[in-house]
């Protein structure tokens, strides 16, 4: 199994938010912690926003902070939500694909078994026990 990087981005944003749930966090900070682009990032903020996941406040005092308990929210819930419904393999796509395999393969089955555990996980998983809290040091204060 593979994720977007689009994904990541956005299970690792998380993660930093779950570790500080009362604060507001600025894009430019998140990027800058973990080395990733800002317009990159603002995308992905923009669809977790979209999903329900983060609340975004505009202007002076601005940013963004957890939209509900990270206790509430699973790993697979943002997975389905940022990754779609994308074919693991061709025969997984909705018209079948062409695979010359597909009458008798013994593969796909097994594959689809792969692909529920990995999700079974993520779904069992909650956003509370990945947080990534701040670095020893770090002040905790709002981003401005």
């Amino acid at each position: 199994m593979r994720l977007t990087s689009f994904t990541d981005f956005a299970l690792r944003a998380l993660m930093r938010l779950a570790g500080e749930p009362t604060r507001s966090f600025a894009t430019n900070e998140i990027a800058a912690e973990f080395g990733i682009s800002r317009n990159h990032l603002a995308k992905v903020v923009r669809d977790l926003a979209d999903g329900g996941f983060i609340a975004t406040q505009r202007g002076a005092g601005g940013g963004f902070s957890l939209a509900r308990s990270a206790q509430s929210i699973t790993l697979g819930q943002v997975v389905r939500a940022l990754e779609g419904p994308h074919a693991l393999v061709e025969c997984f796509r909705d018209d079948g694909g062409s695979c010359a395999l597909t009458p008798r393969c013994r593969l796909k089955a097994k594959l689809a078994a792969a692909r529920e555990a990995f999700m079974r996980e993520l779904d069992s998983t909650t956003l509370e026990e990945c947080a990534y809290p701040a670095r020893a040091g770090r002040s905790a204060a709002p981003a401005s």
